[in-house]
């Protein structure tokens, strides 16, 4: 079995939100622990970030958070809110051999939760790590993760992979 990383959106301007039940320091560290455990298994790291679609310059802190991105990490810039739609995601991690993606990043039910449902249409098993995302709101942050997220795979912790 060969699991992949997937980090969702860790981008200044989106980790500066009023984020809940963590902030965006809080999920942005844990997501770099996870990086670094899952580089050190050689297991893929998938770093996502969203570009507006249709303007002419991105808004200031449309970046990855600084020193994020590793060598050898697949890049993926999206243009909806889940990583699948038009990224070819789906064709790198297939050559790669992954059948299990472990989601994280921000935010909890938009691009997190979407990249999930869609790569569970394309078959992958799923693992959420709960402490490395966060929510606009506490309250949607935690339906997602005890009430949706169970249904498509595992939920777990950022110590679960350490």
């Amino acid at each position: 079995m060969t699991s992949a990383l997937i980090l969702i959106d860790l981008m200044p301007r989106i980790i500066a939100l009023p984020l809940a039940p963590h902030s965006g320091d809080e999920v942005l560290a844990r997501c770099r622990t996870l990086a670094r455990a899952f580089r050190a298994s050689g297991q893929p790291v998938v770093m996502v970030r969203v570009e507006r679609p249709n303007v002419a310059e991105q808004p200031p802190g449309s970046g990855f958070a600084e020193d994020l991105v590793e060598d050898g990490d697949i890049v993926v810039v999206k243009r909806t809110i889940g990583a699948f739609y038009g990224t070819g995601l789906d064709e790198q991690l297939h050559e790669r051999g992954v059948n299990t993606v472990v989601v994280a990043g921000l935010v909890t039910t938009m691009g997190v939760e979407s990249t999930a449902r869609a790569a569970a249409d394309h078959g992958y098993e799923l693992e959420f790590v709960a402490d490395a995302m966060s929510g606009l709101a506490a309250d949607e942050h935690e339906f997602s993760v005890r009430r949706h997220f169970p249904r498509f795979g595992e939920v777990r912790d950022t110590a679960d992979y350490i």
